[in-house]
């Protein structure tokens, strides 16, 4: 309310206008729509208004009206009205109610219904409003304060339908062959159902729409909703709490508003937003909601998981320490990835970063990860392509995809990744190690900006909400390993943040790299060179470090990182001298044999034996003689051979995980024995 309606609020205190007085101006504006255009009319003149005001209004109300005939107020006349009124009824200790019917209430039972409303509020007074609405079929609705008792006939049978389903359900589970004719207790159950039409009263606390608009209604009402509740409107689409004021709440709406207006009515549902869950999920495409989008059919869920939970405290979790194995060869020795950890994927579009992401969900097959990948703002047919090729490597088996496409509303966008969570600790509470993809959170928080600037949240640098961070924060602080009392399971979030130009100190990237545990930088200049994946090793880092490495890899790797940044260094001092000294050339030849050999094709991760032997190989100096534009093949023939002759070594390493002395030098004479 701004500083003119409060003046006009005053005006009417000090006019001491009837609650009576104050009702009848109001239902004439409502019932008189061409009353309120005249008087908003300005080139209608002023004693045309005058006489229309005299003729309408009850005397005590006509010099407010003129008032706001010429301040040009009338506009703003009914919300006016509305706050005089409930400020009357607050002083007065009365209550207002509202009864909707089909068919009219005797006098004795109007008489009845103020006697209960004026002892369950304990009022001395109570002013009723009846109206006729045909849409509850039968029965009534009293909207009494913040409460709602619903005796309509249009509530039995929402209940007596979900009843219905859930039956259908359990008989459906229980006897999938037999056929619905054969099922004599179906009558019985339809009986018991009709039976039962006659529901006793509910009550339930509801509140109504007064603006609505951009996927957001403000609602006034249901004073004691909680944040993040989930709420009903009456057109039976469900909306989320967002904001929580002094007099109203903003709900986002998860779905279409046909069918809502201003005044439409609102109920609480008490339970806090969330998806179903089962291990069904695995192999299917969904939606933010959880309803499947694949066209393979319902999901039954087995359990219900809210999409905001708190995250496991520090005595739930345990040190990571089990590598997650990408597959790919320059992430897994240099930047390693544990179970439980949080690896931000950062870069510029179009530098594959979805790809690395598709090639640690193809390399889990067969390592007992369940792997969630959710697709945030995306294009629906570049994510059919994202399931197309989870499918091709046979990857859905263990995937669930969930999706909020760009061409839904801001609020899908919003919830999918805690969505897509809420799935992930379903599967970690059983114990199970879990992989899930973030893709991408930029787009995440544009649209989560979108949203807060409709719900008029103050905005801060670069127009995002102030809570930005805490948005990301909380999402991926639910990343953990869990100790074996709370469960052991894990969950490992890689997170993708598109940046601008490369440039990671921008808002949002500075943001999800403080949270995260370490950063993969993907470079456009190296993608466009052809190194693929374009892994920029001097802004890259895993926190976590060799505590998620294997003893084998780490052994293994040894100083390839400080070899290929001094290869960079020296790259770049000696781009134009024509003559080298021996010890230099030494080192560029050995730095593009190692920036080739952690060059790898799409879709094609590298297990985890074949990595060791190939760095071991590199670091050892076995591919310094080979030309840069042979190695590919070189590598690819020199695994095929000890694929065929030493089957020793590959489950020697696989078993143990560890590179003894023994086990080098059988690796360097199966190499040998392979170039000779």
């Amino acid at each position: 309310m701004n500083e003119h309606d409060k003046e006009l609020l005053k005006e009417l205190l000090r006019l001491d206008v009837t609650q009576e007085d104050a009702q009848q101006a109001k239902t004439i504006f409502e019932t008189c729509p061409d009353a309120a255009d005249t008087l908003a009319n300005p080139i209608v003149a002023f004693d045309e208004k005058r006489a229309v005001i005299e003729r309408l209004f009850p005397k005590n109300i006509r010099k407010f009206i003129l008032s706001t005939v010429k301040g040009r107020y009338v506009d703003r006349i009914g919300e006016i009205l509305d706050e005089y009124l409930e400020l009357l009824i607050d002083r007065q200790g009365s209550i207002r109610a509202i009864v909707r019917y089909v068919t009219p209430l005797t006098e004795a039972q109007q008489a009845d219904l103020r006697q209960f409303i004026m002892e369950k509020f304990v009022k001395e007074d109570v002013a009723v409003e009846y109206r006729y609405d045909p849409d509850i079929i039968g029965g009534f609705i009293l909207s009494a304060g913040d409460i709602e008792y619903d005796r309509s006939y249009r509530a039995g049978l929402r209940k007596m339908k979900e009843s219905l389903h859930k039956k259908a359900g359990e008989y459906s589970e229980n006897t999938p062959n037999k056929p619905i004719s054969g099922r004599g207790d179906i009558i019985s159950v339809l009986k018991t159902e009709v039976q039962d039409f006659e529901i006793k009263s509910g009550s339930a606390e509801t509140g109504f729409i007064t603006s609505l608009g951009d996927g957001i209604a403000r609602v006034h009402g249901m004073n004691s909703v909680m944040y993040g509740e989930l709420v009903e409107f009456e057109n039976g689409i469900r909306g989320i709490v967002q904001n929580i004021e002094e007099k109203s709440i903003g709900v986002v709406l998860l779905g279409d508003d046909h069918g809502l207006t201003e005044g439409s009515s609102v109920v609480r549902t008490g339970k806090r937003a969330g998806i179903g869950v089962s291990d069904k999920l695995l192999g299917r495409v969904v939606d933010a909601l959880g309803a499947p989008v694949d066209g393979q059919g319902a999901i039954h869920a087995e359990d219900y998981f809210p999409i905001e939970r708190e995250a496991p405290g520090v005595i739930e979790r345990k040190p990571v320490s089990v590598p997650l194995q990408t597959g790919i060869l320059a992430i897994d020795s240099m930047f390693p990835i544990g179970r439980g950890q949080r690896e931000l994927i950062i870069g510029d579009r179009q530098t594959g970063k979805t790809s690395v992401a598709l090639d640690t969900i193809i390399n889990q097959k067969g390592q007992d990860v369940i792997c969630i990948y959710v697709a945030i703002g995306q294009k629906s047919s570049t994510v059919a392509q994202v399931v197309n090729t989870l499918k091709k490597h046979g990857a859905m088996e263990y995937s669930v995809v969930v999706t909020a496409s760009a061409s839904e509303p801001a609020p899908f966008q919003y919830i999918a990744p805690y969505s897509g969570t809420a799935v992930a600790e379903y599967f970690m509470s059983k114990g199970r190690d879990v992989l899930i993809i973030y893709d991408d959170l930029s787009k995440h928080a544009v649209a989560y900006r979108a949203m807060s600037l409709l719900l008029h949240r103050p905005p801060g640098r670069e127009a995002y909400p102030g809570d930005v961070f805490y948005l990301h924060s909380r999402l991926l602080e639910r990343s953990s390993r869990l100790d074996d009392e709370h469960g052991g399971g894990s969950l490992t979030a890689l997170p993708i943040i598109e940046t601008l130009a490369g440039d990671i100190s921008a808002y949002i990237p500075t943001n999800v790299i403080s949270i995260t545990d370490g950063q993969i930088f993907l470079e456009s200049e190296l993608f466009n060179s052809g190194l693929r994946p374009a892994v920029n090793y001097g802004l890259s880092v895993s926190r976590v470090g060799g505590a998620a490495q294997t003893k084998a890899m780490k052994k293994a790797s040894g100083n390839l990182r400080v070899d290929l940044a001094q290869f960079k260094e020296m790259e770049i001092f000696t781009q134009f001298s024509s003559e080298l000294d021996e010890t230099t050339a030494k080192l560029l030849n050995h730095g593009r044999m190692l920036t080739e050999l952690l060059k790898q094709p799409l879709y094609n991760p590298h297990p985890h034996y074949q990595q060791v032997i190939l760095i071991y190989a590199a670091q050892h100096g076995f591919f310094d003689d080979i030309p840069v534009n042979e190695l590919k093949e070189y590598t690819s023939e020199l695994m095929s051979y000890i694929n065929s002759y030493g089957q020793d070594i590959i489950g020697e390493i696989e078993e143990n995980r560890v590179l003894t002395d023994d086990l080098e030098d059988r690796i360097g004479r199966i190499i040998t024995a392979f170039e000779e």
